[in-house]
This record gives C-alpha cells, sequence and structure tokens, in this order.
C-alpha cells in the first residue's frame, strides 16, 4: 500500500489482513490512478480547474449553487473541520442528515479534509446508530439539527463522540454544540486537499448482515472513482447539461454515486430532495427540468401509475436498483413514459452497481452484462463456475472489493480471491445475467435492506410478545415486505383489544427503537413457531405458509 497521509491509522490499522481481500483489477484502462489522490479534489476543484466554476453543481428547492459557489463552501467547511473542531486526517466524522446540498457539502468537506466519512441514514435510532459510533470509533459528527436527539442518545452510550456540530440549526439557536451554516456566504480562503494516498480510506458504508450487526465497508478513495468511471462511463453515459434526481439516501452507496459523485464527475449537476413521494418527485422532475432519475423498482411502479399528470419531457435516463426489478415494473415505466429502466446490481461491499444495460442493450428478465472493469460468475457451493443457465452463487472482482472494518465476515464475503455478494443467479450463453434469489435471510423491501433478527430483538423487547420470527414474504409492490410471525404471551390480545390492536401495538413499537421502514408490514398470530431439536428457529418453513392442520 501507498504510504497513508492518515495521523490517525485506525483505519488502515483494522483493514482485513491482506490474503482475506479480493483480488482487484486495477489496469484496467479507465481506472488508472496515481499513487496520490484526493477524491473530493477530483470531483470539485478538477471541474472547476476545467472552467466549469460557473456551471451549476447542486440544486434544491431553494436555489442553485455553481461548482465555485460549491468549492468555497466546502474549503470554509473543511478549514473549521481542522481548525476549530480540532480533526486531523485518518479520523471518523459521522453524517446525519437528508438528501440536501449541505449534506454533500458536508460529505464533500470530509473528504477533501483527508477525514473519513460514515454516512447514516435519517431514520437511525439511537440504538441503530450506537453500534455504528462503536464500531468505527467516531469522536466528531456533522448533524442536521432536526435530526439531533436520536443523536445526543446515542452520544450518552458511546462517549467517544465528543465534537458535535449542528446545521440547519433554527434562528437564536441555544444548543450546547456549535452551528454552522453549510451554505452561507464565505471568505473565499482556498483550502489545500489533503494529499491522501489513492488508497487512503475515504468512507466507511455501514450495511446490516443477517445478524443485524453492523457492518462497516471501507472504501478508498480511489474506489470512489472507480465507481463514477465504469457503470456512469459504459453504461449510463450522462453528460454535463444532465440534471440528476431521486431517492436513494446519499448515506448509502447507491445515493452517493447516482446522487452526487457522478454527477460531479461529469460536469453535471443533481437535484437534492429531503422529502418525496412519487408525485412529488414526478413534480420536482418537470419543475426542474430533471433528466437522469435514480430510485427502485417500487418508486418506478407507483410513479408510472401518476406519470401522464407531468410534463417528463426532459427525462431521459432511468436508473433502477437497491432490490429486483420485476419486468412487469419495467414495461409499466416503459409504457407510462416511453423510457427504458437502466437495470442494476450493486452492493455496499462493492461500493456501486457491477452489472448492468444500456437501454439499448437490455434483455427481458435479466439485469444485464458485466460492466466493463468487473468480471463475474456463477459459481457452485466448491467455488467452481457452473454451466450457463444452472441456478448458482454470484461472484465478483473488479478495481473495487469488500474490505470489513474489523470483521470476521470478511472470510465468508471473499473467498479465492472473489466477491460472493449473498445473491443467487443464472447467466446464459451471452453473457446476460439472471437475478433468481437472496441467498441468506436478508429481507429486500423497496430498495432497504432489513435483517429479520433484528426486527425480532425489538419485537421480543414487548412485554406482549413471548415468541417471534420475521421474514421476508413477496409482494408486489414492495418486491418483499417484512412479516412478523407473533406468539403472544397469554391474555395480551385480550388485553389489547383484539389481534388487530395488538398488531397495531406491535407495528408502532417497533417504530419507536428501529428506523421506521423496518415495521414489520403483516403481523401474524401462532400458538408455536417452527424450530429444530436444538431449539432453532426454522425461517423457511414460515416462508412456506400456514402448518399444515
Amino acid at each position: 500500500m501507498t504510504p497513508s497521509a492518515h495521523q490517525d491509522t485506525f483505519a488502515r490499522d483494522h483493514l482485513p489482513a491482506p490474503s482475506l481481500w479480493p483480488l482487484l483489477l486495477l489496469d484496467g484502462p479507465d481506472t488508472r490512478y496515481p499513487d496520490r489522490l484526493n477524491a473530493a479534489a477530483a470531483l470539485l476543484d478538477a471541474k472547476v480547474a476545467e472552467g466549469l466554476g460557473e456551471s451549476p453543481a447542486l440544486r434544491s428547492d431553494d436555489g442553485v449553487y455553481s461548482y465555485r459557489e460549491v468549492q468555497a463552501r466546502v474549503d470554509h467547511l473543511a478549514h473549521i473541520l481542522t481548525g476549530p473542531m480540532g480533526l486531523v486526517p485518518g479520523n471518523r466524522v459521522l453524517l446525519r442528515g437528508a438528501n440536501h446540498p449541505s449534506l454533500a457539502i458536508c460529505w464533500l468537506a470530509v473528504v477533501k479534509a483527508g477525514l473519513i466519512a460514515v454516512g447514516t441514514m435519517p431514520q437511525l435510532r439511537a440504538a441503530e446508530l450506537a453500534p455504528i459510533l462503536d464500531k468505527a470509533q467516531v469522536t466528531a459528527a456533522l448533524c442536521d439539527a432536526r435530526l439531533l436527539d436520536e443523536l445526543r442518545s446515542a452520544q450518552v452510550r458511546s462517549p467517544r463522540l465528543t465534537r458535535v456540530m449542528v446545521y440547519n440549526a433554527p434562528a437564536g439557536w441555544t444548543g450546547p454544540e456549535p452551528s454552522l451554516d453549510p451554505l452561507a456566504p464565505t471568505s473565499g480562503i482556498r483550502f489545500q486537499a489533503c494529499e491522501t494516498a489513492a488508497d487512503d480510506v475515504a468512507l466507511i458504508a455501514f450495511t446490516s448482515g443477517t445478524t443485524g450487526q453492523p457492518k462497516g465497508t471501507m472504501h478508498f478513495h480511489r474506489d470512489v472513482l472507480a465507481m463514477c468511471d465504469l457503470f456512469p462511463r459504459h453504461i449510463l453515459r450522462p453528460a454535463a447539461h444532465d440534471i440528476f434526481c431521486g431517492t436513494p439516501p446519499l448515506a448509502f452507496t447507491f445515493g452517493l454515486g447516482g446522487l452526487l459523485c457522478f454527477p460531479l464527475r461529469y460536469g453535471a449537476s443533481v437535484l437534492l430532495l429531503e422529502r418525496f413521494t412519487p408525485d412529488s418527485l414526478l413534480a420536482a422532475i418537470q419543475t426542474h427540468k430533471a433528466s437522469i432519475c435514480f430510485t427502485a423498482p417500487t418508486f418506478f411502479r407507483q410513479m408510472a401509475a401518476v406519470a401522464s399528470r407531468y410534463d417528463l419531457s426532459s427525462l431521459r435516463k432511468c436508473v433502477s436498483a437497491g432490490e429486483a426489478l420485476p419486468d412487469a415494473t419495467r414495461q409499466l415505466w416503459k409504457s407510462a413514459t416511453g423510457i427504458e429502466l437502466i437495470d442494476g446490481i450493486g452492493a455496499t461491499e462493492m461500493i456501486h452497481i457491477f452489472i448492468s444495460a444500456r437501454e439499448d442493450e437490455v434483455r427481458r428478465g435479466s439485469i444485464g452484462k458485466v460492466v466493463p472493469g468487473y468480471e463475474a460468475r456463477v459459481i457452485d457451493e466448491q467455488g467452481q463456475p457452473v454451466p450457463a443457465g444452472t441456478t448458482g452463487r454470484l461472484a465478483v472482482r473488479g478495481p473495487t472489493g469488500c474490505r470489513y472494518l474489523d470483521d470476521a465476515r470478511q472470510a465468508d464475503y471473499v473467498r479465492d480471491g472473489w466477491n460472493l455478494t449473498g445473491d443467487t443467479f443464472t447467466c446464459d450463453d451471452d453473457g446476460y445475467f439472471f437475478y433468481q434469489a437472496r441467498s441468506d435471510d436478508m429481507i429486500i423491501s423497496a430498495g432497504y435492506n432489513i435483517a429479520g433478527p433484528e426486527v425480532e430483538a425489538a419485537l421480543l423487547s414487548h412485554e406482549a410478545v413471548a415468541e417471534c420470527g420475521v421474514v421476508g414474504v413477496p409482494d408486489e409492490t414492495r418486491g418483499q415486505i417484512v412479516k412478523a410471525f407473533v406468539v403472544p404471551r397469554a391474555g395480551e390480545i385480550d388485553k389489547a383489544g383484539g389481534e388487530a390492536a395488538l398488531a397495531a401495538a406491535l407495528q408502532d413499537w417497533v417504530k419507536s427503537v428501529l428506523a421506521p421502514y423496518k415495521y414489520p408490514r403483516a403481523v401474524e398470530f401462532r400458538d408455536s413457531l417452527p424450530r429444530t431439536e436444538t431449539g432453532k428457529l426454522q425461517r423457511f418453513r414460515l416462508r412456506q405458509g400456514p402448518p399444515a392442520p
């Protein structure tokens, strides 16, 4: 590895052993990078140097900010991070906020200063934030003032977090945390980007495994550029006049790429929306003349039903990812808009999409082919390639790959140099890949990854629940929904006023302790749950339906 610029060496010290890394394909024509590289400087400063300083970069309902204006605000915040906040390269900074130019500026400033960005979903509760803070040994945070309560609660559990600064604070803010406005005019004093190594960690993106224990995926500065230089260049093919928009949070690498890094890398701009419904996203596309949209299949299906009410003439490309795209949804969207969806599969461990197809190369039922720069194959349990048309495990490798933060599960994800994504696929003779299912117990609902055992733990903390099991069940709209099978304690159904009332109470309970999108949308009460002789819950039997009489 190249000598690090990090004074705080935590990230590099906690990388997996090199023998557990995937084979990295770094000699491709699109991904040859210098040894010293700062991703934020490459995305922002380079564009200003290329003459795009006055071009729009970040948009919201409140205004438009040029590349030069964004650069000035990023530099101002980087000075605050390394000055008053006292942070040094390699420190981890938690970012907490909805999609907005302020959050984008925070991310760019953190990376430009050589710090490590740790994005978190706005919906996460204290119980979910604390393990992230502990795992990444986070000492500082930039938090939207509207989301501060849960962070303060998490801070009690994780006292290592001592430096918190808030933005979007109301007028007359009197909280103990200092406030800042990332969008305020600045003095214009330039900040020299930290000369990070290309293989210094730039971000730690957290994803939950089937146990619900957070896994931190560590991505280098060169990984950020690699995700910009492969899928967008070969499949999406954006132009500088494009206006990106969509729904995935910047805390997801799907959103980080599609709604920040991709548009900046190609001199385009992005419309960042804090809240959206199918109607409000379509209205925003109409108002702002957006041309590229990223969202999950669920949203495309919902938008298709009302698309005729809006002028979508500016929209030219749409990317679906985050969950399997049903062909019915693809056809529904095409019928409503005339636009062929670009489907894609990626993974937080790989940072972004590695299998996809251009609009003119779509094959019905298939996600697509391997994105140039990556390699993929379908393998059996022994790791050997299977014949075309045979179901097996998906194995991928390329210039990016899985590097978990201090996690024994690294050995499960990477084998023989290949990343095993946990998906089952088939591949035809022409190299088109067809998704079959998840090969673990992760529930993917409307693009969100939800660990069943985590929801079970929340339910079991309610006094009315004796036992429970949580699985994903098929749903036409969301792909899957979370379904809970609950054995209630004696008398609790009557005490609550019936099954419907108790089910609603349990749903509200889960929403109060976990991010609301994780709550069980269906609750079924059982007298008992199927278990093995050793007491292990047989989730596969819950998925099979009601027990035989």
